[in-house]
């Protein structure tokens, strides 16, 4: 027994299931083992890879010993169980479907997945918790349970992780002071990915357990964190209040040119509103705060909302009728939506109900947050397919000419899209309305990165693709070869430098080349030369040495015991072969 805790204290904490730690420690280890063993490099079966299989895998095992270590309880074990395996199909599936990453439309589908679950969690826990031990089951959510579990799973996943990251720290430690009489086999198992993954994935499990088996702390933590967010109701009322007042006067042009995230930065504000006026009118009526100017800041912050979504609708409007629409758009046309919701929401209740609007805010609360649910599970599902919708718009706005060949951002509809945007590109490569659009197209479509194509558009004829005049040629008086030449402004190459040295011996069929930032190999393959990526070199040490060697065209390649490439003296990045 604790000598400094009372009695029925530690029986209490103790009695309240003594292996749930245990258990979820082992869990959590076992899940991190076997998300290395899913993701891991398969040596025997190469022909196996899968990477969307072994991601949507890897995230099932992830998500559903999660949930379980959030949800598991003595009572309806098997309630626990079956919600935990729901909730990780639902997101590995979503990643499957979505496609492998690079590849996918996007990842806010399972974000959405991730966000669905989210919310299903509180809600589920306080069902579950209404439950009677007999008869009929009750269909009610009850608001204040639900608030008090969202709360709480917020708060237990924060300090679980800053457990986490206590259980690392100690352990590098450990790692460091065996290191120092010799003994190297603990820092050298840290360095490995599965004990990485399985130290985190125990630590992370004993966290969770330990808290949940001391539910008044946490309960007093998140006490805390409410009533401090509470305080700075506010703060974020007046804020925002000045904010709004100010825009008659300044107008919105303003806020259209300061920045591209006009719709995030009002989102965040919106956000920010919405969780500080729940810290303040609570879960149920002894909880409300009853200092008047919290009490009016719940009503500022509440009119606030919606003025704000509508801006925030406005700006994106105002960039889809400028430059249609892009997958990017319609997420933000979903959100502002969704905040136009919320907003008015809470406008009507407060105008209804006014002092008394707090009640009625909570009943609000729990009906949005369902459909906000039940939304995300939708969005979740391959059922609209933003990134088909975004290519036809480009698509059309092209082809019509309300936007010019110049000015079309051939990178986005090319890696943005989707799998839909590179079979749009093919498709103007083949069938494109003039020439040119072909053309571009073409180029586009053989394009392996999408920084070859900043600044977006591509260029309608060929043209020489670097300075001449920032370019030094060694051997002096030497001739490039035409293709080499044309590919100088890859990004690879000499790109935007402006001083670009190409070492290039007659006749063979191999370049160096060096700029500020770093030094490429281009070997000749057929009649197109490339990047040798098995070189990937990036200085160091990019002083005035290294920039004074380069424009004075002091760049060599010694040969030693190795091939490294010199300016000025000084060896910069990895050797060739």
């Amino acid at each position: 027994m604790n000598i400094f805790t009372a009695p029925d204290e530690t029986d209490a904490e103790t009695a309240t299931w003594p292996l749930r730690a245990w258990g979820l420690a082992l869990l959590g280890g076992l899940s991190g083992l076997l998300i290395y063993w899913i993701v891991r490099p398969d040596k025997y079966l190469p022909n196996l890879d899968h990477a969307d299989l072994r991601a949507a895998a890897a995230s099932f095992v992830a998500m559903a010993a999660l949930l379980l270590g959030f949800l598991v309880e003595r009572e309806r074990l098997g309630w626990n169980i079956a919600f935990a395996l729901v909730g990780g199909a639902l997101v590995g599936l979503t990643l499957y479907f979505n496609g492998p990453f690079g590849e996918g439309e996007d990842g806010w589908r399972v974000a959405c997945s991730a966000l669905a679950v989210a919310i299903c969690t509180p809600l589920f826990q306080a069902w579950r918790g209404a439950q009677p031990a007999e008869g009929p089951l009750n269909r009610t959510i009850p608001y204040s349970e639900a608030y008090r579990h969202a709360w709480a799973d917020v708060v237990l996943w924060l300090a679980a992780w800053a457990f986490v990251g206590v259980v690392w720290a100690m352990a590098m430690l450990l790692g460091q002071l065996f290191k120092l009489i010799g003994i190297v086999i603990l820092a050298d198992l840290l360095d490995d990915t599965w004990m990485m993954l399985t130290l985190s994935g125990a630590a992370l499990g004993a966290g969770v357990a330990m808290l949940r088996d001391r539910d008044r702390i946490l309960a007093l933590i998140q006490r805390v964190v409410t009533t401090i967010l509470s305080v700075l109701a506010p703060l974020l009322a007046v804020g925002l209040v000045v904010f709004l007042a100010a825009i008659p006067f300044t107008g919105l042009g303003p806020l259209w040119g300061a920045t591209r995230s006009t719709s995030p930065i009002l989102l965040s504000c919106i956000i920010g509103a919405l969780c500080l006026a729940n810290a303040v009118i609570g879960e149920e009526q002894p909880h409300e705060a009853r200092s008047p100017l919290l009490r009016a800041s719940v009503g500022a912050l509440g009119l606030c909302m919606l003025p704000l979504a509508l801006i925030a609708a406005l700006s994106t409007g105002l960039r889809i009728h400028q430059y249609g629409l892009t997958p990017d758009r319609l997420w933000a046309v979903i959100f502002t939506g969704i905040a136009c919701a919320y907003g008015l929401a809470y406008i009507v209740t407060l105008a209804h109900r006014r002092l008394e609007a707090a009640p009625y805010l909570r009943t609000a609360n729990l009906r949005l947050a369902m459909g906000l649910a039940v939304l995300a599970l939708v969005l979740a599902t391959p059922l609209l397919n933003f990134g088909a919708m975004s290519a036809r718009d480009q698509v059309a706005l092209l082809e019509s000419g309300r936007v010019s060949l110049k000015d079309f951002d051939w990178a986005a509809l090319r890696f943005d899209f989707g799998r839909a945007g590179k079979d749009a590109v093919a498709r103007l490569a083949k069938d494109g309305r003039t020439k040119e659009i072909r053309a571009a197209a073409a180029y586009a479509l053989k394009e392996t990165s999408r920084y070859a194509l900043e600044p977006h558009n591509v260029p309608e004829r060929k043209s020489p693709p670097y300075n001449r005049d920032h370019l030094i040629v060694l051997p002096r008086g030497t001739e490039l070869p035409s293709a080499l030449y044309e590919q100088l402004s890859s990004y690879s190459a000499c790109y935007t430098a402006k001083a670009c040295v190409v070492r290039y011996e007659p006749g063979s069929r191999e370049a160096v080349i060096v700029t500020r930032s770093g030094t490429s190999l281009y070997r000749l393959d057929g009649s197109a030369w490339k990047a040798d990526d098995r070189y990937p070199v990036r200085s160091e040490e990019q002083g005035d040495r290294i920039s004074d060697g380069i424009a004075a065209g002091k760049v060599e390649v010694r040969t030693v015991t190795r091939r490294q490439v010199y300016v000025d003296g000084l060896p910069v990045g990895q050797n060739f072969e």
